[in-house]
């Protein structure tokens, strides 16, 4: 009877010990994917991208033809400049009024002063105040037809700078700093606004979205530390993981109340951080750990 109750005692010890070797939480690793996509309509001209490059942000990796975009600025350019020299043909006409005027208004000036002191005739101040008049309204005139022509100017102006912008998104320029993941074109292709060129992402830290049970909860909080495991040819790799997110609500909710042995069932999804040192990819399976 003792040995039967030492044997009973090893074997709970045992189990003991087999439960303590589960991990708190399994999961796989995941990461922001960023997809990018043409701005622009034509020809690849160049395309400097492979899977698997790493790219810093901001760095010129492509050019779409802009052939036909710079032969359309050329043509506005040209407008441009017939428009313009319209202008100045009004303003100069307008100069040349304004030079006038002043010469109208110096001359109704003298024959007011000359009418007060009975030196000039009525007839006279008549004539030199319509020569005044005149001269205003053909200045007014002068004005209205400039008025188009400088609307005309702006509307160009406006055109010009679209084209440019739309020559600008010819640059594909990668927005974030990352690995490539996947290459959807190919240089001398023809691609259209919309169309996926790679597919990038910052594997550098990478995220691993682990599912706990709500008895588990009260064990993790924002900014702990946890052990993060990956499988190796030989045994476990460990990683320092971070807890950077802790959901609100429960997953995988039963539709009707449940009795308490199925309410064990509800999880919580964790998301941990972990400082990548090249050997954690998208997808693979990890542990986590509570420390």
């Amino acid at each position: 009877m003792k040995n039967i109750a030492t044997l009973i005692i090893l074997i709970g010890f045992i189990s003991c010990n087999k439960d303590n070797e589960k991990a708190d939480g399994y999961g796989n690793f995941e990461a922001t994917e960023i997809t990018i996509s043409a701005e622009a309509n034509g020809k690849l001209l160049s395309f400097n991208v492979e899977e698997g490059n790493q790219l810093e942000a901001n760095t010129p990796i492509g050019l779409i033809d802009t052939t036909q975009l710079y032969l359309s600025k050329m043509q506005l350019i040209a407008s441009q400049k017939t428009i313009a020299s319209k202008s100045e043909n009004v303003l100069s006409q307008n100069n040349v009024l304004q030079e006038q005027l002043k010469t109208a208004l110096i001359e109704q000036k003298r024959i007011q002063n000359m009418f007060a002191e009975a030196a000039a005739t009525q007839r006279q101040l008549d004539e030199v105040n319509g020569k005044v008049n005149v001269l205003k309204q053909q200045m007014n005139s002068t004005k209205t037809q400039n008025a188009p022509i400088d609307n005309e100017a702006k509307s160009i102006a406006v055109q010009i700078k679209k084209i440019e912008d739309q020559i600008e998104k010819s640059k594909i320029i990668n927005p974030v700093k990352g690995t490539v993941l996947a290459k959807y074109a190919e240089p001398n292709e023809i691609t259209a606004f919309g169309k996926p060129l790679y597919k990038i992402a910052d594997i550098s830290e990478m995220t691993l979205r682990v599912y706990v049970s709500e008895t588990q909860l009260p064990q993790l909080k924002i900014g702990q530390k946890v052990t993060v495991k990956i499988d190796t040819e030989n045994e476990m790799k460990n990683y320092e993981g971070t807890v950077s997110w802790i959901s609100s609500s429960a997953e995988f909710t039963p539709k009707i109340i449940q009795t308490k042995e199925e309410r064990v069932n509800l999880v919580y999804a964790v998301k941990i951080t972990v400082k990548n040192d090249g050997a954690l990819k998208i997808g693979m399976p990890a542990e986590m750990w509570i420390h």
